[in-house]
């Protein structure tokens, strides 16, 4: 209890709340009390209200007599809101996050009746216009039943893929997914037989498939299997592929190298073959099998390629190639050469090297081969213009060099140019282009000004 004093009158005794609730009655008081603790509860309840509008967004409030509150906010704030747009939310995303651009949409939404009644949205890429409920849904069956002329013709393909990448895993998973287990040995048969009609680099790439599909995919009899059948094949093999048994020859005795399939293979075949190409395949992997250190020397059975050689390894190729053109004239046998060596991006050091050749031999016999030589592979478009340029480029930029050890090159290298030219070998950029002779001597003053003939002819 508390005596108050207003303006000197004599103090009062204020009414305590509590006093008057518990005056009274049980139940009146019981009552008194209920009704204060529900008037807290409004109030407090009230206030936390009040407290979580969005307030940054209202601007006007209207009828405040009345409970409701219309609350007028600007059009694009409450577009772009991801809070409640009533006032009396908690202050969470709507629609639990499933509203509002940017947002993932409800946990458990993709689960929803519609998708799994199979309904796709127009905007789907995987919406079917001529479907669009996608009803009657079923899963294609893949019929392996399939002959053996199929099953070929889809390993053809992926051997031909394999020549492009080179990578033999991802062609042996290609292999599983054909489900070619029960009839691998026709991963043999086709490879080979596709290989037989690419280069020599191709035939290594072969190889080195069958080499590391052993045992993953193909096992001691297949090989056997395949090389079996390739063999009883061989008539048919040399109509297309005229050097059919020897090729097969060298597969077979790589193959043994590899440890693919024993040496006993050939020792099966003594006395049982009437074939006269079957006995020279047996007797190409016998002899391959029997020289010396034939094991190793079987690594390069089909040679190297050109893009893994040394650079000087392909010019004393080509060189040694120029040479025995040199002597035996034939046209065919250089370019066979130039063609094994695989190396299409480096023709220009063989044009480079025949006219320097032409230069140090210093002779009509050898101008007129090389650029008989050189017509041909530029007829046959085995060197390409571009090539052909470069190398007469490089031949310009060393003539300094050569002309210490050749005097009259400036001389040489201007006729053999004008002879290409009359052949359609060079361009005119490549004459325009011709370097110039060093200044002219003379023989004396007593010969009256004659310029010294250098010719060699």
């Amino acid at each position: 209890m508390g005596e108050v004093a207003v303006n000197g009158f004599e103090p009062i005794m204020a009414a305590d709340p509590v006093d008057e609730l518990l005056n009274g009655s049980p139940s009146e008081t019981k009552e008194n009390v209920e009704g204060l603790v529900n008037g807290v509860a409004e109030l407090t309840e009230r206030i936390k209200r009040r407290a979580k509008r969005p307030s940054k967004f209202i601007t006007k409030e209207l009828n405040r007599a009345n409970s409701d509150t219309q609350v007028i906010a600007p059009l694009r704030a409450l577009k772009n809101s991801r809070k409640s747009r009533n006032g009396f939310g908690r202050g969470l995303p709507k629609k639990g996050g499933a509203g509002g651009k940017g947002t993932w949409g409800a946990l458990g939404s993709e689960l929803t009746e519609e998708e799994l009644d199979g309904a796709i949205d127009t905007n789907d890429p995987n919406y079917d216009e001529s479907n669009p409920d996608n009803k009657d849904f079923k899963l294609k069956i893949i019929d392996l039943d399939r002959s053996d002329e199929e099953l070929q013709k889809q390993i053809s393909s992926l051997v031909a893929e394999y020549f492009d990448h080179g990578d033999t895993h991802e062609t042996y998973l290609s292999f599983e997914e054909l489900q070619v287990s029960t009839r691998a040995h026709l991963v043999v048969v086709t490879a080979i037989e596709l290989a037989m009609d690419h280069k020599p680099s191709h035939r290594e790439m072969t190889s080195v498939l069958l080499a590391d599909l052993y045992g993953h995919l193909l096992y001691e009899p297949h090989y056997t299997k395949g090389y079996d059948m390739l063999i009883k094949n061989l008539s048919d093999l040399v109509l297309d592929t005229p050097d059919a048994p020897t090729i097969l020859g060298n597969f077979i005795a790589r193959s043994i190298a590899d440890d693919c399939i024993p040496p006993k293979f050939l020792q099966s075949y003594k006395g049982k073959v009437d074939c006269e190409h079957a006995v020279v395949t047996l007797a190409r992997s016998d002899s391959l099998l029997s020289m010396r250190h034939g094991l190793v020397r079987l690594d390069n059975v089909w040679g190297v390629g050109g893009g893994t050689r040394p650079v000087k390894y392909l010019v004393k190729k080509m060189v040694l190639l120029l040479e025995e053109y040199l002597s035996s004239s034939d046209v065919a046998e250089a370019t066979r050469c130039l063609l094994e060596l695989e190396v299409p991006h480096f023709h220009h050091e063989l044009v480079y090297e025949a006219v320097v050749m032409t230069l140090e031999k210093m002779d009509d016999r050898t101008l007129r081969l090389m650029c008989d030589l050189l017509g041909s592979l530029h007829s046959a478009i085995i060197i390409t213009p571009n090539q052909m340029k470069a190398g007469f480029f490089r031949v310009y930029e060393d003539m300094p060099q050569i002309c210490v050890d050749v005097p009259p090159a400036y001389t040489i290298l201007e006729r053999f140019v004008m002879k290409c030219q009359a052949a359609k070998v060079v361009s005119d950029d490549v004459v325009k282009k011709l370097p110039v002779r060093g200044r002219k001597r003379f023989v004396s003053e007593g010969d009256g000004g004659r310029i010294k003939d250098d010719a060699y002819f």
